[in-house]
């Protein structure tokens, strides 16, 4: 590979940003210098490689940014039967890395996200050189609410007609416990990707991420595996209450970020900060990608 990745370049040498892996094709995007350090970053239910839009740039001067669309989501495939489970969706990306020449990586999760970082990091643990996880919950009675809507939508039969109705303002509405800080505005792409979704897809990740935190919560699951760990929370987040990010200190080494006026999503509401922990972390947990 070239000493460059320019957004967007292709996943493999077949010129094609998406990898036929088992149980389904999956995008991949890669952006910054092939021989840099690399960083894996893994999306929340609903959203995409988009959702770190903001932050990649922030990222590339110094590492090697691979974002990859889970099973169900953005421009991977979303198949009709089973998948999406997190150590499912862990696998394929640690497939993912595989492919792409990946022996060592500082992974980061957003939300749903951290939850496959965590199942990539019990499953290979030679891929994960160091966690980052970005408002997952430890365990699921750290929920604020789920809203109206969302139990709704967990009714298989009213949950497939609201889907089949849904507006680019309910979308809104839905999303908007994501966000916290004071005069942001929803960027469309988190609406489009929300859309792109099928119901099926939809429900089925996050049922199957609510038994995988269910069945062991997170901090018990990663106190074990000894890797460095980055937890950074929105102080503010209206789906998992802040104070529950403690909880990580259970872990070895364990470093915890709760950052004021921000809410669920840090990646989008101030990369900055965001950006400025993680690559602080990355520095002092990086393993040269060749």
């Amino acid at each position: 590979m070239n000493a460059a990745v320019v957004s967007g370049q292709s996943a493999e040498a077949s010129g094609s940003p998406t990898l036929p892996l088992k149980g389904g094709d999956v995008y991949v995007r890669q952006d910054g210098p092939a021989d840099a350090p690399a960083l894996v970053l893994i999306h929340g239910l609903a959203s995409s490689t988009r959702s770190w839009d903001a932050l990649v740039p922030l990222l590339t001067k110094s590492h090697r940014v691979i974002r990859i669309d889970l099973l169900g989501h953005g421009r991977s495939a979303k198949p009709a039967g089973d998948g999406y489970g997190m150590p499912e969706q862990g696998r394929r990306v640690g497939e993912a890395m595989d492919r792409l020449g990946v022996k060592h990586a500082v992974v980061v999760g957003h939300s749903t996200g951290g939850a496959v970082a965590t199942a990539l990091a019990e499953q290979r643990p030679d891929l994960v050189t160091a966690l980052a996880i970005i408002d997952t919950a430890p365990r699921l009675d750290a929920a604020v609410s789920s809203g109206f809507l969302g139990g709704l939508l967990d009714d298989p039969v009213i949950g497939q007609l609201l889907w089949r109705l849904r507006t680019d303002s309910l979308i809104r509405n839905a999303a908007s416990t994501a966000f916290s800080r004071r005069g942001y505005q929803i960027p469309q792409a988190v609406v489009d990707d929300a859309r792109g979704m099928t119901y099926h897809a939809f429900i089925a990740t996050s049922q199957d991420g609510d038994d995988y935190v269910n069945q062991r919560a997170l901090p018990d699951r990663l106190s074990p595996l000894g890797k460095p760990l980055l937890v950074i929370f929105g102080k503010e987040d209206q789906r998992w209450r802040s104070s529950s990010a403690a909880e990580y200190r259970a872990v070895p080494g364990a470093k915890v970020e709760v950052l004021p006026g921000i809410g669920h999503s840090p990646i989008m509401e101030d990369p900055p900060r965001t950006a400025a922990l993680l690559l602080a972390f990355a520095a002092s947990h990086t393993t040269q990608a060749h």
